[in-house]
């Protein structure tokens, strides 16, 4: 039997994601719309048996999702194989797209047991602890820059690593309007930043996230981890060397990018 343009096209960058391979660009049937590329997202994940961690919230910018005229950010889920330590060395690529600052929480595995509606406050009790992280963004396809969410979304959310920092046990801190700043030494690049940036702050976009799990019958049988949105926006990397993250009253959290 004949495959599917989209079985064809899954299988492809499948591949690329479990072998590091880049690919020729996907057809803009599965990238141009958000709601296509959320559907090819899942067929491709469907296809992994990679262990999961957990999941990250992507264009959670205010601004980005205002200029690509989406309602609200989406989400995909993050493999064991792309989960480092702070201080790990990460190769980039021509498709590297840059490097982020955000702030990540460790959700206890009972969340998957509990039937409550999602509100305001309600899904607190569940985070156990949180984190800096820098996540390494890029493509495993062979194109530059951002056109819509769905450039993002049908590529595995456009995430290559996470590296996290030391987790610290959760506490009410003003998750808010916390100073965040991103640098790199030995070539003088430094961008400073702000929760605040974050679908209005990181525990608003841990809430965007864990309500999707509950819309798509989602469930794992460990703690996992929920990644809520750069901080700094996607700062360019211009140079090797390490990239050092710091978040106010969090931590920080280096990457060594080669």
């Amino acid at each position: 039997m004949k495959k599917s343009l989209s079985e064809i096209s899954s299988d492809k960058i499948v591949d690329a994601f479990l072998h590091d391979k880049i690919i020729a660009p996907l057809n803009k049937k599965f990238t141009k719309k958000l709601i296509n590329a959320e559907k090819f997202r899942k067929l491709c994940e469907s296809k992994i048996s990679e262990p999961i961690i957990g999941f990250k919230a992507a264009g959670t910018g205010i601004a980005l999702i205002k200029k690509f005229k989406e309602k609200e950010p989406f989400y995909t889920s993050i493999y064991q194989k792309n989960f480092l330590k702070t201080g790990n060395k990460v190769k980039i690529n021509k498709s590297t797209l840059g490097i982020e600052l955000e702030v990540c929480y460790l959700i206890k595995k009972s969340f998957f047991n509990n039937r409550i509606k999602i509100s305001k406050n309600n899904f607190l009790k569940f985070i156990s602890h949180m984190a800096p992280c820098i996540e390494i963004v890029g493509y495993r396809q062979r194109k530059k820059g951002i056109t819509s969410f769905g450039d993002l979304c049908s590529d595995f959310g456009a995430n290559v690593k996470f590296l996290i920092g030391k987790k610290k046990k959760f506490k009410k801190i003003n998750i808010q309007n916390l100073k965040t700043v991103i640098f790199n030494k030995k070539i003088n690049q430094k961008v400073e930043g702000n929760t605040n940036t974050v679908y209005i702050n990181p525990l608003n976009s841990l809430k965007f996230v864990l309500k999707k799990l509950k819309k798509d019958k989602i469930i794992l049988n460990k703690d996992f981890y929920i990644f809520t949105g750069s901080t700094v926006g996607v700062v360019p990397i211009h140079g090797k060397g390490i990239y050092e993250g710091k978040i106010e009253k969090l931590g920080s959290v280096k990457a060594l990018i080669n």
